[in-house]
């Protein structure tokens, strides 16, 4: 009787026992290979991929697939700068409408009109002081050649202290490096007359609303005019210092100082005529543009 129970039992450990062994010799590659299945190919995953529905939430919502044009209304093609219209733009600008201490009223002006690629330029600088009016007009057209300077040509008219005077004009304009900006211009006149002018000035920000400008220019010409009171060389400089307070950018009256100087021949012929050689004194004006 206890040999016929203790049978079954011996049977049943062994059997337990030799599954075991089996599980744990079972080779590691195998084991590997059930653990991490081989990845699909590309084309298996795509096909896999388009068959997989799409997400449903838990409301059951199901989201429209997207369209090519659902991705063109999200990502549209943006316009090149070449496909924008160019413009026409112009400007009016009064760099200096003053008085000066000796009681004339001076003036400096440039108004411009036209495209990215080419404007008008027009320049105006002179003063009426006892009636008489001295000054010059020019009519140029300027070409940008980077994108802060700028190649111009054209014709300039002088009138006042003599006869007139007409000249054709070359020269530069723009914005030198420390943002200096630049004027210079060369002028050939009838008779062999050549003219020489330049022109810096500087804006520096005092704070917001105040500004401080700087400005120097000089002439030189090649043939004396003494019919306009005017001698061969470096003919004259000028130079002036004035503050600004900005109302609003295109609104600001000044105060400031301000320095004329006739050299050489010039400055005999001005003796000569019961002038004198040098000016000076202060200035009030308005900066205005729009």
């Amino acid at each position: 009787m206890r040999n016929f129970i203790a049978l079954p039992l011996l049977l049943s450990i062994g059997t337990t026992f030799a599954q075991e062994h089996a599980h744990h010799s079972m080779p590691v590659q195998a084991q590997t290979q059930d653990a991490h299945p081989a990845p699909l190919q590309p084309a298996e995953a795509e096909t896999q991929t388009s068959a997989q529905p799409a997400a449903v939430s838990a409301s059951g919502y199901r989201p429209a697939a997207l369209t090519d044009a659902d991705r063109a209304a999200a990502f549209p093609v943006l316009p090149s700068h070449h496909e924008h219209a160019d413009p026409l733009v112009w400007m009016l600008q009064a760099d200096r409408f003053e008085w000066t201490q000796a009681g004339a009223l001076a003036w400096a002006g440039t108004a411009w009109i036209g495209h990215d690629r080419g404007r008008l330029w027009l320049r105006s600088e002179g003063e009426r002081t006892h009636g008489n009016t001295s000054a010059r007009l020019e009519a140029l057209w300027g070409k940008p050649v980077s994108a802060w300077w700028d190649v111009l040509a054209g014709v300039r008219h002088d009138r006042g202290h003599g006869p007139a005077r007409d000249w054709l004009a070359v020269g530069v304009q723009g914005l030198a490096p420390y943002k200096f900006e630049v004027q210079a211009t060369a002028y050939l006149g009838s008779g062999g007359r050549s003219l020489l002018h330049a022109e810096v000035e500087y804006e520096m920000l005092l704070t917001n609303k105040l500004m401080l400008q700087p400005r120097i220019e000089a002439s030189v010409h090649g043939r004396d005019d003494r019919m306009r009171g005017i001698g061969a060389g470096l003919s004259e400089t000028s130079a002036g210092l004035r503050l600004r307070y900005e109302i609003r950018r295109e609104f600001a009256p000044y105060i400031g100082y301000a320095w004329a100087q006739k050299h050489g021949r010039t400055a005999s012929l001005a003796e000569a005529a019961g002038g004198t050689a040098n000016e000076s004194g202060w200035v009030a004006g308005l900066r205005f543009w729009f």
